[in-house]
């Protein structure tokens, strides 16, 4: 019982600085509320000893030779990317209406579109890069509402605000797990859409090179792709300079191959993005642990 009031309490004190942010911003327009807490994140990473230590564990492993100021400056633009991109999910209703906002191209688009119209399903996978909402955005505009595979988050107020959110940008919504992986199964051969963030640590999975490190990587989106034919398209929501519209890029659907080949393909082309745009990628995701 003391275990569990100790949780709660801890729960209510780390949601108080992003909750108090929030509410603090709620009658600005949305492009002032986004940006004042991407300023809030981005001073975190910059300046809070363990966040920018935990940042810098990671961004050496990939740019061991960036002089100590950059890496300061690139952990505050990542985190005020990011604070950006947890406002935007958060509110991710109405991050969904500024279609204005969304510019989409690419060959996948046609690869979706021609499964779609053949009544088959699709798996959209990404990493936490940019705004991977935009994504689903410009699907659901297109009549191609996408569910999503999400990891649930520990604290409950976390979990409830995320939750809320990425459910206003379609459905279904699966946790990873036993449970979540059969629901995705039927999904997927009812010729439903699914968007899978692929760049987190995987511990049963296969070592692979990512940003040229091994990095632990599950298979399974690939051998879904391959059991039930269906195409796996790499997409993109790169953040423009301006802060709040987005080039949403879907990359040619990867080749069927095998699972691992495909896998390296996907990290292949996340990695190309990263490098491009260092400031869009979440580095505190731990990706290189127990490889």
């Amino acid at each position: 019982m003391l275990f569990q009031r100790l949780r709660s309490t801890w729960h209510h004190v780390a949601y108080l600085p992003l909750l108090s942010a929030l509410t603090l911003s709620r009658r600005r327009r949305f492009e002032k509320r986004s940006r004042a807490l991407g300023s809030a994140v981005g001073w975190v990473l910059r300046w809070v000893p363990p966040a920018r230590r935990r940042f810098d564990r990671e961004v050496v492993q990939v740019f061991p030779d960036m002089p100590h100021a950059d890496r300061v400056r690139l952990g505050g633009e990542m985190g005020r990317r990011m604070g950006q991109t947890l406002f935007e999910i958060y509110h991710c209703a109405e991050f969904q209406t500024r279609l204005e906002q969304f510019h989409a191209a690419g060959p996948g688009l046609m690869a979706l579109d021609a499964a779609r119209a053949a009544g088959k399903g699709a798996i959209i996978v990404s990493g936490h890069f940019g705004q991977w909402e935009a994504v689903r955005a410009v699907l659901t505009a297109r009549g191609m509402e996408t569910g999503a595979v999400y990891r649930r988050q520990k604290n409950r107020h976390f979990q409830r605000r995320l939750l809320a959110g990425i459910e206003a940008g379609g459905k279904p919504i699966l946790e990873t797990g036993t449970i979540g992986t059969k629901a995705l199964v039927r999904h997927l051969r009812a010729g439903g859409f699914i968007a899978i963030l692929l760049d987190e640590k995987y511990p049963e999975g296969t070592r692979l090179p990512f940003l040229g490190r091994p990095a632990l990587t599950s298979l399974a989106a690939a051998q879904l792709a391959l059991k039930y034919d269906l195409p796996m398209v790499p997409a993109y929501g790169t953040r423009r300079d301006d802060g709040g519209s987005f080039d949403v890029h879907f990359e040619a659907a990867i080749p069927h191959t095998d699972a691992q080949t495909m896998m390296q393909a996907f990290n292949d082309s996340l990695s190309a993005r990263i490098r491009a745009h260092p400031d869009q990628w979440y580095w505190l995701l731990g990706r290189w642990q127990g490889a």
